[in-house]
């Protein structure tokens, strides 16, 4: 898992896409063409291909009409070096079985951006040496597999990490440069705010570079948020700090900004359901976004009955839903119409909340299976912690048990 880890008309959508799109033309192994515009790279939902019980992209092709998929995600490797893998362990240099997968998106018409980054994990960023050598890593993923099409992701821990990020901010830019019509996004966490301090850092480190990709956009889950209200306000705060960062005016603003959610039941037990999606999308429509896509493909399917709205999983969303519901919601960005719409189940109902327990304390010390309240929510100990805060990292000592 990533953290584990008033709507246009379909015809005004499409001339939306049209305008200011340029098409790109990828080719795989074979020679095969697919030529996509802008609008469906910004519309590609996320897809792990070798984790999480990758599902099969050309299914989700003819079920959805969907054509573009976000790839992810490319890492330094776990023993260290500035050599591009996936997740750590896969070297891309040796690759098939990504390979694989895009040549099959391919050959049904479709394209493929791929992922750098995520939640966890060493990045490129941090192991390389400067901007130069981070772009030199990533340009033989885009080598590799003929893209037109990458997303840097910056998030927890690397964003933290102010060298780390004028690496990748340097790379970005030199790939733009060196790679003409490169489709460039921007991922970060996203906050009530807009995106909190280190996301802001981030943007300034992108101006005094001089660097400007298709969009910047936020991921507002896992923070606080409560469905799409909560989630267009800080898609609205966020305009306005691109605004005041770049001196853009709003609608230059919204022309950069993307939309990241998370479908379904999010780390910290949030819920996003298919009406909140469709919110947003009115949203990032009206107001002419660059980006609207979602983590992941992998959690667009009915959970099992024991699991369904229980726990957060990386391979199924926790709310009641048809496989691929969520994809629809990126071909409607897109500018396409799915094929043979099926009404929406009605949303699992969100369970009343549990008493909290005693509010945690920075000062106490906990031993296993001591209970304490955090954020509305309550949380059991794994094993002895002190001011350790709950919710802070998926890996941490805190178990989430829900709302109170």
């Amino acid at each position: 898992m990533r953290r584990l880890r008033a709507c246009l008309g379909a015809a005004a959508a499409v001339t939306l896409a049209a305008a200011g799109s340029t098409a790109l033309v990828a080719a795989d192994a074979s020679g095969a063409t697919s030529a996509l515009n802008n609008r469906w790279y910004a519309a590609a939902p996320y897809l792990m291909p070798l984790d999480n019980d990758p599902p099969d992209p050309a299914a989700i092709m003819d079920a959805t009409g969907l054509k573009a998929f976000q790839l992810a995600f490319v890492l330094a490797p776990n023993g260290g070096g500035c050599t591009p893998t996936w997740g750590g362990t896969a070297p891309v240099a040796s690759d098939t079985a990504v390979q694989s997968v895009i040549s099959t998106i391919r050959a049904k018409g479709g394209d493929v951006s791929v992922s750098i980054g995520g939640y966890g994990g060493t990045k490129l960023g941090q192991a390389c040496a400067d901007p130069a050598a981070t772009a030199a890593a990533y340009q033989q993923v885009i080598t590799k597999y003929g893209l037109h099409a990458i997303d840097f992701d910056l998030e927890e821990p690397e964003y933290e990490n102010s060298a780390a990020i004028h690496n990748e901010i340097g790379a970005a830019k030199i790939l733009q440069q060196n790679n003409p019509g490169l489709y460039v996004s921007v991922t970060t966490a996203g906050t009530a705010d807009g995106t909190g301090w280190f996301g802001k850092q981030m943007l300034l480190e992108a101006k005094s570079q001089g660097f400007t990709p298709n969009n910047f956009s936020i991921m507002p889950f896992d923070g606080g948020f409560n469905g799409a209200a909560s989630q267009t306000g800080a898609l609205t705060n966020f305009n306005s700090v691109l605004q005041s960062t770049f001196g853009w005016d709003q609608a230059t603003a919204y022309a950069h900004e993307g939309f990241s959610g998370m479908n379904g039941r999010s780390d910290t037990g949030e819920y996003f359901t298919q009406a909140d999606f469709q919110t947003v999308l009115d949203y990032a429509t009206s107001h002419h976004m660059d980006r609207f896509t979602f983590w992941s493909l992998n959690r667009d399917r009915q959970c099992t009955p024991a699991d369904n709205g229980g726990r957060t999983s990386g391979t199924c969303s926790s709310v009641a839903q048809s496989s691929w519901d969520f994809a629809k919601y990126s071909v409607k960005f897109a500018g396409a119409t799915p094929p043979d719409p099926t009404p929406t189940p009605t949303p699992t109902p969100t369970p009343t909340p549990a008493s909290c327990k005693p509010a945690w304390s920075a000062g106490a010390v906990y031993t296993q299976g001591n209970e304490v309240s955090y954020g509305k929510h309550n949380w059991k100990a794994k094993w002895w912690t002190q001011n350790e805060v709950p919710g802070a990292s998926q890996w941490g000592p805190w178990q989430d048990e829900g709302a109170c």
